[in-house]
């Protein structure tokens, strides 16, 4: 068995010169399973998993390694050019900096941290999409169809310009998977532009604003066909990276929730602040008060950490 399986190996992947690739899949799919699972043990404030690393009380998130990886493997085979092994390891180190930066792909989208709420379902999207486009390259399918040193025919130029045209048009009526693995699969797009399109894509904001007719029919077929698919999808990505925050991370109640939470910690630290002994218009009208409010709101909204009654910043599980 383990002796098929290595000769497998070597005659599908090594001697098709598919290693580099085959490694940047493996890190890929490697770093993405350990860093969720690691921002899970954290979120459930599991005792002996060491938590996030926040030196000096700023919390570093890891696409910030990420990007170290990427730019490890990406000048590492320039430096190198390409040359074995070094390509092989520089792989795997491309590989891992993918898996950790597209887990915060969401994060670099919004400019916010929404990580475990439903805009960070984003990231799941773009590493599943990135490990099928990667898993699809290594077994043989190439982007359009085009085979690299293969002699130019017209015809081929033809159905590949209008492959990429059709991928674009399901892009733009929301198919977001068909039109990106159709690029890989020729004729997959083609399902995608045909179907009616999402009615929040850009292709029903243009086509569909004079004909309430087709609006209407991509509103009922979303009722019932994607909600079946996105319910589905979300129970997938529940398994996966665990279920979302039940309140948006900018939802008006999240801010509220945090601004009882900073009077409760400033209360503690001052018995006499909630008070004074002022009346409560006296409070209102006290400017030290109203700039500390102001300051607490502009936190908040930069989503900067807040300290506690301690003077030290919360443990924020991501």
């Amino acid at each position: 068995m383990i002796s098929a399986l290595l000769d497998g190996y070597r005659h599908h992947i090594v001697d098709a010169h598919k290693q580099p690739l085959f490694l940047l899949l493996t890190g890929f799919i490697s770093s993405f399973v350990f860093i969720r699972f690691s921002t899970r043990m954290i979120r459930a404030q599991v005792r002996w998993w060491p938590g996030n690393v926040t030196p000096g009380g700023l919390h570093i998130h890891h696409m910030v390694f990420g990007l170290g990886f990427l730019l490890l493997g990406g000048i590492g085979v320039f430096a190198t050019n390409g040359g074995h092994p070094w390509i092989d390891w520089f792989g795997l180190a491309f590989g891992i900096g993918c898996g950790l930066v597209l887990d915060e792909f969401a994060l670099i989208l919004h400019l916010d941290d929404v990580y475990w709420s439903e805009q960070g379902r984003k990231s799941v999207d773009a590493v599943i999409l990135g490990i099928l486009l990667t898993a699809l390259l290594l077994t043989g399918y190439v982007p359009l169809g085009v085979v690299p040193g293969q002699d130019t025919r017209w015809g081929l130029v033809a159905v590949i310009g209008v492959n990429a045209l059709v991928c674009l048009v399901a892009l733009l009526k929301g198919k977001v998977w068909t039109g990106l693995l159709g690029i890989m699969v020729p004729g997959l797009s083609w399902i995608g532009a045909i179907r009616l399109a999402r009615p929040t894509s850009p292709w029903a904001r243009w086509r569909y604003s004079a004909r309430p007719r087709r609006m209407a029919r991509a509103i009922r077929r979303e009722r019932l066909l994607h909600a079946r698919v996105d319910r589905a999808r979300t129970w997938l990505f529940d398994l996966i990276a665990g279920a979302p925050d039940k309140v948006p991370a900018h939802h008006p109640k999240a801010h509220a929730v945090v601004e009882r939470m900073a009077a409760r910690a400033l209360a503690h630290r001052h018995p006499g602040a909630p008070t004074g002994g002022r009346h409560p218009a006296a409070q209102a009208t006290d400017p030290a008060r109203r700039a500390r409010a102001q300051r607490r709101r502009r936190t908040v909204r930069a989503g900067r950490p807040r300290t506690t009654a301690t003077g030290k910043p919360p443990q924020r599980a991501r």
